[in-house]
């Protein structure tokens, strides 16, 4: 059987045996409701004492290493490590995600601690500064963050009695941090001579001013604000690792096993000392206690969780035990009992119940253990060595039978024969040695053969044969007991295995990925009776597959929780658990084997939600019996929308073209043009890539989007309005539930998404920052108030903002694969589902983050891949289209049904008040009831039912739906082909707006007297348009081919058209019948011109480096341009039709004689004072000025000059439409730029009356007409134009001291060495060496703390003066403006010099000064609100050093503090 599919069977978490003791601290409470919370491995556990029973919360990805309880002690926060570590917090009765804070940390979170009223929380990173950052947690934010210390912290809090102080401590240090506005500043703890300068484990914060902290010598120091003021000292023998406060008092923890509970006021109350009770043990270590009542909890060095009750301290109650620190390897089942049996480096061996869940016999061996086995009638157990022994145990009272040495390397794997007579034991060393169990393990045979270590052995049912594997992944077969290779494949054929533990073998080929060679599956064990097979791996993953899986990639269900390798995993006897074992984590993990059920049966074993992106999840690779991806759909997930260069691109390239830009400036420069364009019309609509991105308005405009512009349409008055705010791309829109605002997102290095008002056109919100490449699916939330945006980055991160605000709130991965589509619940605004190539999710806000669970889909069907969503009456229904057709209808996360609804991808879905309205590929747009069990009507888009009044003509009967909309008694569609059609409910189309289908758009053509246009596309159309008001199609032709230039004759009857294969065609320009076509070159026809006058000759260039003259009245080419080097780009007449211009591929500029084609070379100078018939060339001194600063990264595509020879206009690679005054001689002309394409503009042309301005876009596939303005005619209005990039002397330039001010570097001064020269070494520095590579002091911020040295702690030193500023002369003039404000009703003057902010008494003379500032102060305001008086701000330079928000100081003068 192949696994096609992933088995419907599941795994169900149902006990962890173990508790992270090791590396961690204070991580054990009791709940609210007095259960136990604490953490293992990547799970967070809360144990029910009472019931025996065990919740997990699986939110993490990586170890969790720190656990704060909320003050209402029901919330639990946590913190893991890796690379992107996060913060949890969850819910300790759920076991829910509440918030998700991350983003800001590297490496992990090593401490976590809440605020009194549990508003805030505190974190501390791993990384090399030990960043503390406070939160609002419920927000998911971040309100001030700060370098923590130098080295490491072990614990912080918050002053219970203080609001907005904290406390840190670690290595040789503690320092008391206050929180003012968002700045964190701390003030490091002075030890002074009350005690030595020492490491600090822990602490706890008390009334008045006082902290309590734990140090490594077993002292406990008591500091009274930032002072010791006395030292407790032996309170234990070593140091103190756990400190926890409650009500009654005080408990410590220390490394001498001891528990010491004080009074209020630290006075000690009693001590227990675990070490002395029956379950105590030397070196027993205290990581963590907590005391509530008469109930301690204390965690231990070595996994143990005690439970102690005061009144019988004696005794305490072992809750919890687990493997010691040292990797866990071994792992055994019994073959009769439901018992498990592990073995680790920390050399014990335990044997747990899996039934009472509990450890149920140890012994400690003399070596690490590796491996374990037990025989088949469960009596003997087998154990391997790391120093290459095994040693057998009796089961029953675990004293040993044998001790057996004859390697010296370890023993990886052992396992006794079916029949119990032989015991295969695989050696580090490549050898198998077998031993006969009854002759007392006498060594019987050996297999050699391997050529590394061997990591797995199986027997045959028979005892005959054992098969193995090694290092290398090789696996061999050996005859027993003697140790004979068996390489025939008939024998191999009729084995039958008793176990299957090998990783490779072709009956696991498919746990294996496609295309890898990694060897990264650590175990394997397989349940013939379920015919499902489990596997453990280095990723912390535990996977079932169906068994045999014979092909590469098999399909398989997920589970995580282990947070590094899995080393072993194995099938309990019975096949009702499955046991898998975590190597670094050292905890043993108990699943509960689910068999396949009906979907009502599942419920309980559904996706639990999970930040990783697993959990149950089926694999990442294909499935094979998916049907394949319609082409559409295919075509459109090929599509990448990167750039070589964004425009964000471009200021940084202009910096690096300074010295052109330089040169340039110093020459005087023609001003830019007088004329200006604004854009009028634009024929065309985004649907070939898009959905759902067409709405009507409050007022019955519609709005859409094409190329970087949002377009607002006015069906009454055919017009059209635009918002020009994007700078490339947009790629969705969304409508807000009023129908006024619209969201657009759009193609961008860090792509941006715009709210704008569709009645002033004005941009409300611009969000970026959290994206990368562009944003592919918007949506607002029912209120309006939230937005989410997905990204097309790797990861298709999905975004939720408050848009007003700017703000994000939360931010996840949303799937490898593209997202088409997010919708938000309208029910929940924290809710919301993404739908995508296999993929269906529903999301929920927690925090920072969103919590999201696949769609389940069970026995109803297969993961599809949806095309469209919306959520129904309720707000657990959704409904989604998929590519096959289908719609599926979902509750909560769960499919409950799928209706056939479209022959083809369902691409778009609307929901009514009262139903739904579907389209798909097929052209058709369906009506449904409520819960699509009936289509009430049909339409289907056919050309005959084309009303009288549409603006243009159907390309072709039902073509492919992507977007439908509804409102003002219409259905609204949107057309693959760039169509925009109005339904009436009754029947009748009206085509309100198009555009070319997909392919690029070069050929463009105006007519010489009439005010109409020509193109022709890669989409193999040739189209006429009217550029009058009618703004419609006139007429459209299909070709063979698709074309890149077409023209008029003079006369406006004959329309030329050159085609990609070489050929071209003159068709009646009216109807567009053929009248004549050649076929002569091969390769695209890149331009096409007739002469002047009458148009007797027609000039045909091609990409293969020829220009052929053909007689038009003969229809017979009269000549050939020879000469060029590259493919030709442009050509033009002279107004005698005699000479030809030339432009190639290779920038030259080239002269021929019509008709002939002989080349010619005229002098520039004599170019000028030629009369060109047309200009759409690009090169040349004339035009010397279109090329941008830029040039070497965007070419000048086209340029078209108007007939009075004033004005020329251009199109370039970076969407840019531009205006010069021509001729534009010298380098970097002035110019007036317009954004609306967004990337190349491939053509360009001037209506026969200059009116308008035509632009082509080759990949946006729009024409856009533009009026000319000219400078009379121009109103007094905000232009849409951007002036020219550089600005020299003329234009006014700077006053000298602007000048001056505008060079001067912040940066650099406050990184420069001394002002004057210094020779010798300060006294404070005399003492100690200077080093070689000293660099330095980098910034005026106060210096860090030298470590002290042993040998001066308790030295005496020299008290020292404190120095106190009484007066500052100076005022910072030189560089600042409006720096001197009157306070006080006139009394007083503010200002500021150096990093100082004086105020200044005008009576007596007197100044009082704000001091905190460490650097020069540029600037300062006073606040003018009556509410706020006397509250002044300043901001300083600085040396960026750490990565929160620098503010501006707030300073109150009446008393100088902040």
């Amino acid at each position: 059987m192949a696994a096609r599919s992933a088995p419907s069977c599941h795994l169900r978490l149902e006990w962890v045996y173990g508790y992270r003791g090791h590396q961690c601290r204070n991580n054990l409470y009791y709940t609210a409701a007095k259960e136990i919370v604490y953490f293992v491995a990547g799970v967070g556990v809360v144990y029910s004492p009472r019931e025996h029973r065990q919740k997990f919360y699986r939110g993490h990805s990586d170890d969790i290493i720190s656990l704060a309880l909320h003050p209402d002690r029901v919330l639990v926060a946590t913190g893991q490590v890796g690379k992107e570590p996060y913060i949890c917090v969850w819910d300790s009765y759920t076991v829910q995600t509440v918030s998700v804070l991350k983003d800001v940390h590297t490496h992990g979170i090593a401490c976590l601690a809440f605020d009194l009223d549990g508003q805030r929380l505190v974190s501390v990173g791993l990384d090399s500064k030990n960043a503390v950052c406070v939160w609002d947690w419920k927000r998911g934010k971040m309100l001030s963050m700060a370098p923590g210390h130098t080295d490491r912290i072990f614990d912080i809090s918050w002053d219970l009695y203080q609001p907005n102080k904290l406390v840190s401590c670690g290595v040789k240090h503690i320092k008391f941090w206050s929180l003012c506005g968002n700045a964190l500043t701390p003030k490091r703890g002075v030890f002074g001579k009350t005690g030595d300068l020492q490491t600090i484990l822990c602490l706890a914060c008390a009334r008045d001013e006082l902290t309590y902290s734990g140090a490594l010598n077993g002292d406990i120091y008591v500091w009274k604000g930032i002072n010791l003021i006395r030292t407790i000292q032996g309170a234990h023998t070593a140091g103190i690792f756990s400190m926890n406060a409650c009500e009654e008092g005080f408990a410590t923890g220390g490394r001498d096993g001891c528990i010491r509970l004080w009074d209020l006021t630290f006075k000690p109350i009693t001590v227990i000392d675990l070490r002395e009770t029956e379950q105590g043990y030397k070196g027993l270590s205290v990581r963590s206690v907590c005391w509530r009542g008469d109930h301690i909890l204390v965690g231990t060095q070595d996994s143990e969780i005690f439970e102690i009750v005061v009144h019988e301290r004696n005794k305490p109650f072992l809750i919890m035990q687990g493997h010691c620190e040292g990797e866990l390897w071994a792992l055994a089942v019994h073959p009769t009992k439901p018992l498990a049996v592990t073995g680790s480096d920390d050399r014990s061996v335990r044997i747990w119940s899996l039934v009472d869940h509990a450890l149920i016999a140890r012994c400690n061996m003399e070596e690490p253990i590796r491996c374990a086995a037990v025989n088949v009638d469960g009596i003997h157990l087998a154990l391997g060595m790391k120093d290459g022994s095994f040693t057998v145990l009796r089961v029953r009272d675990m004293t040993e039978v044998v001790h057996i040495k004859d390697r010296k390397e370890a023993i990886h794997e052992l396992k006794y024969s079916p029949d119990g007579t032989y015991l295969a034991v695989g050696c580090n060393d490549s050898s198998v040695d077998i031993y006969g169990v009854a002759q007392r393990y006498k060594k019987v045979g050996e297999c050699v053969g391997s050529i590394s270590f061997i990591t797995h052995l199986d027997w045959s049912s028979d005892s005959r044969y054992l098969q193995t594997n090694d290092g290398n992944g090789k696996r061999l077969l050996f005859k027993m007991p003697g140790g004979k290779e068996v390489t025939s494949k008939e024998e191999m054929k009729g084995i039958h295995w008793a176990s299957w533990t090998c990783v490779s073998g072709l009956e696991v080929n498919g746990i294996w990925p496609k295309y890898s060679d990694i060897n990264d599956i650590n175990s394997v064990d397989g349940n013939y009776v379920g015919q499902v097979l489990v596997t453990a791996d280095d990723y912390g993953v535990v996977k079932l597959f169906r068994y045999p899986c014979l092909r590469k990639g098999a399909k398989f269900r997920k589970y995580i929780g282990h947070s590094a390798h899995v080393t072993n995993v194995r099938w309990s006897h019975d096949y009702q658990w499955v046991i898998s074992i975590g190597g670094a984590d050292h905890s043993v993990f108990q699943w509960k084997f689910v068999p396949e059920r009906k979907l009502k049966d599942a419920l309980h074993i559904a996706p639990q939600e999970s930040l990783a992106e697993s959990n149950s999840d089926d694999s990442d690779s294909d499935l094979s019996d998916v049907p394949e991806l319609d082409s559409e759909i295919e075509q459109e997930t090929q599509l990448t929308y990167h750039r070589q260069v964004y425009k964000e691109d471009l200021p940084q390239l202009k910096e690096q073209c300074k010295e052109k830009q330089k040169s340039a400036a110093s020459k005087r420069r023609e001003r830019a043009p007088g004329n200006s364009i604004r854009l009028h019309f634009i024929h065309g609509y985004r649907g070939y890539d898009c959905r759902s991105n067409l709405f009507y308005t409050q007022i019955g405009e519609i709005v859409y989007h094409v190329a970087a512009v949002g377009v607002i349409y006015n069906r009454q008055q055919n017009t059209q309005r635009f918002y020009l705010g994007h700078d490339d791309d947009i790629l969705c829109l969304a409508i807000h539930p009023l129908k006024d605002y619209v969201a657009t997102g759009q193609v961008g290095r860090d792509p941006s998404v715009h709210v704008w008002d569709t009645e002033t056109i004005k941009p409300l919100s611009i969000l970026k920052g959290y994206h990368q490449y562009g944003v592919c699916a918007v949506d607002f939330s029912a209120d309006g108030k939230r937005l989410a945006s997905v990204g097309i980055d790797d990861s298709h991160t999905v975004v939720l903002w408050d848009w007003k605000k700017g703000e994000k709130l939360s931010v996840a991965r949303g799937s490898k694969d593209k997202i088409f589509v997010v919708k938000m619940n309208p029910y929940v605004p924290d809710k919301l589902i993404t739908a995508g190539i296999k993929h269906m999710k529903f999301w929920r806000r927690a925090g920072g983050g969103l919590i999201g669970r696949k769609g389940y889909v069970g026995t109803l069907g297969r993961s599809d891949t949806m095309m469209c969503a919306v959520y129904g009456w309720t707000e657990e229904m959704a409904f989604s289209g998929t590519s096959t057709g289908d719609v599926c209808i979902w509750r909560d996360v769960f499919l409950v049904k799928t209706v056939k609804a479209h022959d083809g991808p369902v691409f778009s879905m609307h929901a009514l008040e009262k139903g739904f309205v579907t389209g798909g590929k097929d052209g058709v747009v369906a009506l449904w009831d409520d819960s699509f069990e009936r289509c009430l009507k049909t339409y289907a888009i056919k050309r005959a039912d084309l009303a009288p009044g549409s603006k243009g003509l159907l390309l072709e009967d039902n073509p492919s739906i992507r977007a439908i909309s509804l409102g003002h008694g219409h259905i609204l569609v949107g057309t693959k082909n760039g169509e925009i059609l109005e339904v009436d409910k009754s029947g009748p189309i009206t085509l309100l707006v198009q555009g070319h289908m997909e392919g690029e758009v070069w050929g463009l053509a105006t007519h010489p007297y009439l005010p109409i246009c020509a193109t022709v596309s890669d989409d193999k159309t040739l189209r006429i348009w009217d550029l009058s008001p009618s703004h419609c199609m006139l007429a459209v032709r299909k070709l063979k081919k698709g074309g890149r230039c077409c023209c008029f004759s003079p006369d406006g009857k004959a329309l030329a058209v050159g085609l990609n294969d070489g050929s071209f065609l003159m068709a009646n320009a009216d109807t567009l019948e053929d009248l004549v076509s050649f076929h002569h070159r091969k390769d695209i026809i890149s331009d096409i011109q007739f002469s002047p006058g009458s148009g007797k000759y027609l000039a045909v260039a091609s990409h293969d480096t020829f220009i052929d003259i053909y007689n038009v009245v003969s229809s017979k080419r009269v000549g050939i341009c020879k000469g060029a080097t590259s493919y030709i780009t442009h050509i033009d007449w002279d107004t005698r039709g005699k000479l030809l211009q030339v432009n190639t591929g290779a920038k030259e500029q080239l002269f021929f004689e019509a008709p002939r084609g002989k080349k010619q070379a005229i002098p520039s100078v004599e170019v000028e004072k030629i009369s060109w018939a047309s200009w759409t060339s690009v090169l040349g001194l004339c035009c010397e000025g279109i090329w941008p600063i830029i040039g070497e990264v965007t070419d000048v595509t086209a340029s078209c000059l108007t007939s009075d020879k004033m004005v020329l206009a251009t199109g370039d690679d970076l969407g840019f439409v531009k205006l010069f005054r021509y001729p534009a001689k010298g380098k970097f002309g002035k110019f007036k730029k317009y954004v609306a394409h967004s990337t190349h503009v491939t053509n360009v042309r001037w209506t026969y009356d200059d009116s308008m301005l035509v632009t082509l876009g080759g990949a946006d596939m729009s024409l856009m007409v533009w009026t000319n303005e000219t400078e009379s005619y121009r109103e007094r209005r905000s232009c849409d134009s951007e002036e020219s990039d550089i600005d020299s002397e003329e234009d006014g330039g700077y006053d000298s001291d602007v000048t001056r001010e505008n060079e001067i570097s912040y940066t650099i001064r406050a990184l420069s060495t001394n002002i004057r020269p210094m020779f010798g070494v300060k006294p404070h520095l005399q003492q100690k060496e200077p080093s070689v590579d000293e660099r330095p002091p980098v910034s005026r911020a106060p210096p860090q703390p030298e470590k002290l040295q042993s040998n001066n702690v308790g030295k005496k030193k020299r008290p020292i003066e404190d120095l106190v500023l009484e007066l500052a002369f100076g005022y910072r003039g030189r560089d600042c403006r409006n720096n001197v404000h009157y306070l006080n009703d006139g009394d007083d003057i503010i200002y500021h010099t150096a990093s100082v902010g004086i105020l200044h008494n005008l009576a007596t003379g007197t100044q009082s000064f704000y001091q905190e500032h460490n650097d020069d102060i540029l600037c300062l305001t006073v606040n003018q609100h009556p509410k706020f008086i006397n509250i002044v701000a300043t901001g300083q330079v600085i040396q960026q050093i750490c990565q929160g928000p620098e503010l501006p100081a707030e300073l109150d003068t009446t008393n100088g503090f902040l």
